[in-house]
This record gives C-alpha cells, sequence and structure tokens, in this order.
C-alpha cells in the first residue's frame, strides 16, 4: 500500500462509515466505536504494515474487530475491578459498624446506670414515645430526657462522636 497523504486520506474516507458500524455493533457505544477506528487508522499510519491494496479493507476490519475485543476486555476488567472496590468498601464498612457496635456496647455496659439502660432501651430499641417510657418506668417524661441527655453526653464524650 501507498502511504501518501492523499492514498491514506482516501483509504480513510472510504473504510471509515464501514469499520464505524462494525465498531458499533460491537461495543455499542459510539465514542468507542470512533475511538477503536481511529486507534486503527493511527496505528496502522506510524506501523505502516505492507498490506496490498486488495486486502487492505479486510485488514481494517480485522484491526477494527481486535481493537474493539480490546475496548471489551477492558470494560470487564474495570467492571471486575469496580465490583471488587465496591465490596470490599462494603466489608469495611460492616467491620468499622461492628466495631463501633461493640465499643458502643461496652461504654453502655460500663458507664451508664441501670435506670439508663432501660430508659435507653425503651425509647430506642422498642421505639418507645418519651410519654410511654415514663409511664413504664414510672417517672416523668422530664426524667427520661434527663437520662436520655445524659447518656448520649457519655456516649459522645466516651467514643469521641461529634453531636
Amino acid at each position: 500500500m501507498n502511504y501518501s497523504k492523499q492514498t491514506f486520506e482516501r483509504l480513510f474516507k472510504d473504510s471509515y462509515p464501514l469499520m464505524y458500524r462494525m465498531a458499533f455493533s460491537m461495543v455499542e457505544n459510539a465514542d468507542d466505536a470512533k475511538d477503536a477506528v481511529n486507534q486503527v487508522f493511527t496505528q496502522m499510519w506510524n506501523g505502516k504494515p505492507q498490506v496490498s491494496d486488495e486486502i487492505v479493507r479486510g485488514y481494517l476490519l480485522a484491526a477494527t474487530r481486535n481493537q474493539c475485543l480490546h475496548i471489551l476486555r477492558q470494560r470487564q476488567l474495570q467492571q471486575q475491578m469496580e465490583e471488587e472496590l465496591k465490596r470490599e468498601t462494603e466489608e469495611s464498612q460492616g467491620e468499622e459498624r461492628e466495631e463501633l457496635l461493640r465499643e458502643l456496647q461496652q461504654v453502655i455496659d460500663s458507664q451508664l446506670t441501670e435506670q439508663d439502660k432501660r430508659v435507653l432501651r425503651l425509647h430506642y430499641e422498642e421505639e418507645k414515645t418519651y410519654a410511654e417510657t415514663a409511664s413504664a418506668l414510672g417517672i416523668s417524661s422530664a426524667a427520661v430526657n434527663k437520662h436520655i441527655t445524659r447518656s448520649l453526653a457519655k456516649i459522645r464524650q466516651t467514643l469521641k462522636i461529634a453531636k
């Protein structure tokens, strides 16, 4: 093949539409299809392979197919890496959450009074209102508020959690 500028430009203009359609059918993305075809022409211009005029179209289509397969492999690898990162992040967050819950339970067990623990259990675990908690424990709603406020302050201070 003659690699003069005019010959190469004509080859580009004549072959690009067919190569693009084939690339698009494989990668199903316009930008990736354009990139694949452009990459083939760039490699051909830089490498200047000795290809006869009779088989140049076949050469270009095969090169486009190979470039598309490369793009698809890269996509698959990218997706696998993203899924692995997501899984590792979720595992890490789960472990951090479990550790925080263990620390929280340790603070509750060691630093809160029995009445504080009962108030927290009724309000947060059993989801009772202040009035329902007060009625269940035979104390006032103000006392429930005091127990919750004091307990949360101790927990925040011990775990160094911002308000």
